[in-house]
């Protein structure tokens, strides 16, 4: 059995592609996910299953077609990734910073290309660091955040539709729901 974080795009944002968590949870229960649990209502899912990985993205990329077809992308993270992914992080990622996001590959997206896309935008006053999930992209200061690239380009990148996002609370917190058991 596999502890696994679905990371959904897109979804309850500003009133739109609506989606009801506790209906979620249940059908994603009749889909055969166990201990299904979410984290507040920006698509974080958390669940069991002993299917293997390639067979339970090709299930959830159906169940999304049919019930939530304005889903187009996901991330689907294990606990064993995730851990291993916390402890190859440099560490920038474990101080003080302006902000800090973690921008989580999808399904549906060639990672070579969003690595090579974001390796040659000129940083300012920002880190970035490739990890096997996500890029962890840290911005050193609030003063210049609307100078970096990250607000000034990320949202005009090819993949930006393709990406999940979360900040470094919920990358924590999604810690804590992946070691529950």
């Amino acid at each position: 059995m596999t502890r696994y974080a679905l990371l959904v795009r897109g979804i309850n944002v500003g009133g739109k592609n609506k989606v009801v968590m506790a209906q979620l949870r249940q059908e994603l229960a009749e889909l055969g996910l166990e201990n299904v649990e979410t984290y507040i209502n920006s698509g974080n899912i958390f669940f069991d299953s002993s299917k293997a990985r390639t067979l339970l993205v090709e299930s959830l990329q159906g169940f999304f077609e049919v019930h939530y077809p304005f889903i187009k992308s996901f991330s689907l993270v294990s606990q064993e990734d995730y851990e291993e992914e916390l402890r190859t992080l440099p560490a920038w990622w474990f101080q003080e910073m302006a902000r800090k996001d973690v921008l989580f590959y999808t399904e549906v997206l060639d990672r070579e290309s969003v690595e090579e896309k974001l390796r040659v935008l000129k940083l300012r006053n920002e880190v970035l660091y490739f990890g096997k999930v996500a890029v962890f992209w840290g911005k050193l200061s609030e003063e210049t955040y609307a100078k970096t690239a990250y607000h000034k380009q990320l949202l005009k990148l090819p993949f930006y539709r393709k990406i999940t996002i979360r900040n470094a609370n919920t990358f924590d917190k999604i810690g804590q729901f992946l070691r529950k058991t």
